[in-house]
This record gives structure tokens, C-alpha cells and sequence, in this order.
């Protein structure tokens, strides 16, 4: 069966419940990340890691880039290298490099502030206006979150340091990529934005890659799988997600479409209940709490 990267230009996103079901899949999809990137950093750098899943997404996208190369213009030249860049390269290293010092439930509380960072550029920098209730909704969202990834336990904020910082940095990032996806790059379709963004970053990556000493790695268990896990984290995490969430935000508000990083958390307590892990009343409630932020932001 062969995958159609252009049927995703077939589902109608005006619907409500298609957008519902869109950030639910996105949510499932992401939320597996941060246990990729930890896999794959048990054998490489940081910067391997970031290098990898770059150069692995343009191999990926290589037949769509070299279909859709007609579509770089003047124009929009800038927009892509943007998108490319600050959308996706950039905050790739600076998640490997912060998940080497901090835990994944600080990493996934600071992962919230995306949305808040997608309103705070689109408003100051794109002059954008928004309604009180999506501002109040996003609010609503951002204290479900940090609820949920809470549970009450003081200890997560232990040894909070510097590189905590790196998140933040990589959460505005996506609140620039958002807003220069929704308001300067509407005449490309998701597929051409994708695609053509990972043009200018793939062979940095792979040049970076092609003199990096890769002879520690080889040295660790599970090298080869755990290089295979970075494959995964680029075919879904990067190349099919990031095709899928570029479509959702030209067909919704871009407070709607950041507010993905709210609803990952969830996933989060998913994949820990079919690893033995318990849920809690306390848990579900934040999870309502998250889901009718969202609701409002989408008002």
C-alpha cells in the first residue's frame, strides 16, 4: 500500500470534528517523541541526534522537494528558509541538547508554552488580532497541562537549571513557525511548505553528519536500533506530523493548531497505563480541564 502525502489536501479541516480528530492524531504522534530522541541518545550526541532526524526527514521528503521545486518564489524564499530553520532545525537541537540535563516532565511542561508563545508573536510581531475567549481558552489549557504533568509532586521541579531554557527558546520557535506558516505562506500547500523547508536544512545536516565522529556511538548497545529509533522519530515525528499540522493550521486559528502541545501530556499518561503505570480521578479531571481550554481557543 503506498502512502499519498497530496490525500491529506482531501480532508475537509472546515469541519469541526475533522479538526478535533487532526489534533488528536497529532497529539498521539508527538507525544512519543521525547521517548525517541531518549533512545536515540543513548548512543549518539546530542547534535547527532538533531543531525540524524534532520537529514533523515529530507530524505524522506526528497521525492516530493524535487517535485515541488517550481514553487520556491522570490516571494516566499524567505518564508521556507524561516519555516525550515527556526520551524524545525533549530528547536530540533535544542530539545536533544536539553533532554541531556532535564527530565521529560519538565521538558513537557515547558513544551505547553508554545501556544502562549503562537499568540504572544502573532500579536507583536504579525499584528494579529485574537477574541478574549480563545485568550481565556488558552489559559484554561496551559493550567490543565501543567496539572496534569504536576500531579502534585514538588520533586519535578528538582534541579531545574539552565537548560531548561533551551525549551523555552525552541517554544518560540514554533510560535514563529506557526504564524509565518498561517500569514505568509498561504499560496503553498502543506505539502510544498514541508517539503521545501527541509531543502535548506537536510544537507547542513548531512555535511555535519558526514564529519562527525560517529566511532563512540558504535562503541555503545544498540547502537544500530537506537539510530533506528531516530529513523522512527523522522518519518513520524518530523516528515508525517509536521505535513499534517502545516495543513491544520492553514485551515484553523493558529492558537488551535499550537495548542496540540496541551493535549500531548495526555498521550503521555496513554502510553504509561499500557507500560503498568496508574491513573489517577485527579488526572482525568486536568484532562477535561485541557480539552475544554482547547474547546474555547477554537470558539
Amino acid at each position: 500500500m503506498r502512502l499519498d502525502f497530496n490525500s491529506m489536501q482531501q480532508i475537509t479541516l472546515e469541519n469541526k470534528s475533522w479538526q478535533w480528530a487532526t489534533l488528536l492524531l497529532l497529539s498521539l504522534i508527538w507525544g512519543t517523541s521525547f521517548i525517541l530522541m531518549k533512545k536515540g541518545l543513548e548512543s549518539y550526541s546530542h547534535m547527532q541526534v538533531a543531525a540524524f532526524r534532520i537529514f533523515f526527514s529530507f530524505l524522506f521528503l526528497l521525492p516530493l522537494t524535487i517535485k515541488h521545486l517550481n514553487a520556491i518564489k522570490r516571494e516566499n524564499l524567505r518564508s521556507i528558509i524561516i519555516v525550515g530553520f527556526i520551524g524545525f532545525a533549530i528547536p530540533a537541537v535544542l530539545f536533544t541538547k536539553a533532554q541531556t540535563r532535564i527530565d521529560s516532565s519538565l521538558a513537557g511542561m515547558l513544551n505547553s508554552l508554545t501556544p502562549m508563545f503562537t499568540l504572544i508573536v502573532g500579536l507583536l510581531i504579525y499584528r494579529r488580532s485574537v477574541k478574549w475567549v480563545n485568550v481565556v481558552g488558552l489559559l484554561i489549557g496551559l493550567l490543565g497541562a501543567l496539572g496534569l504533568i504536576w500531579k502534585g509532586e514538588l520533586d519535578v521541579l528538582k534541579g531545574f537549571n539552565a537548560f531548561a531554557l533551551f525549551v523555552v527558546a525552541a517554544t518560540i520557535c514554533y510560535g514563529i513557525n506557526v504564524n509565518e506558516v498561517k500569514f505568509k505562506l498561504a499560496g503553498l500547500s502543506s505539502v510544498q511548505i514541508t517539503s521545501l523547508a527541509f531543502l535548506f536544512t537536510g544537507p547542513i545536516a548531512g555535511i555535519y553528519l558526514l564529519f562527525s565522529d560517529l566511532s563512540p556511538a558504535a562503541q555503545t548497545p544498540n547502537y544500530f536500533i537506537n539510530l533506528g529509533y531516530i529513523a522512527i522519530l523522522a518519518l513520524f515525528s518530523s516528515v508525517l506530523a509536521v505535513l499534517i499540522f502545516n495543513h491544520l493550521i492553514k485551515h484553523t486559528t493558529t492558537l488551535f493548531a499550537a495548542s496540540v502541545t496541551y493535549i500531548i501530556p495526555f498521550f503521555a499518561i496513554i502510553w504509561g497505563i499500557a507500560d503498568g503505570e496508574q491513573i489517577s480521578i485527579i488526572q482525568f479531571m486536568w484532562i477535561g480541564v485541557i480539552l475544554f481550554g482547547v474547546h474555547m481557543v477554537n470558539k
